[in-house]
């Protein structure tokens, strides 16, 4: 009994010296790849600065224009988390798309590389 548990123990041992730093390079590979992706961003988007905690909901001000945030509206931070209303700093670069109704169907809120990036472009 005692020389099969051995016989096991030797024929996991190797393959999981190889399989295990296999392992942990894949994960650390995969994770700092994640952390270099770009943010897709709506091509149909208007750049402008959002206002918040200045008007009750839905009604937002983007640049001088207080606009309605359309039913189902979304509005992304900075680590592309949806945030609320309520949670809008009070001044951000942003990215907005309108719709056919003219209300804001989402705001992106810029991180300063997004920004320069579509400043430099200079489509929006």
């Amino acid at each position: 009994m005692m020389r099969l548990k051995y016989l096991i123990t030797l024929c996991y041992c190797g393959p999981m010296r190889i399989l295990l730093p296999a392992l942990a390079l894949a994960f650390a590979l995969a994770t700092t790849s994640h952390a270099q992706l770009q943010r897709l961003l709506p091509a149909n988007g208007k750049l402008g600065q959002a206002y918040g905690q200045q008007h009750q909901y839905p009604l937002v001000q983007i640049n001088k224009d207080v606009l309605r945030l359309a039913p189902g509206g979304v509005i992304v931070d900075q680590n592309n988390r949806f945030i609320v209303h309520g949670a809008l700093p009070a001044q951000a670069a942003a990215l907005y798309v309108v719709d056919n109704r003219g209300e804001i169907s989402r705001i992106i809120l810029l991180t300063p590389e997004e920004q320069a990036r579509l400043q430099q472009a200079g489509k929006r």
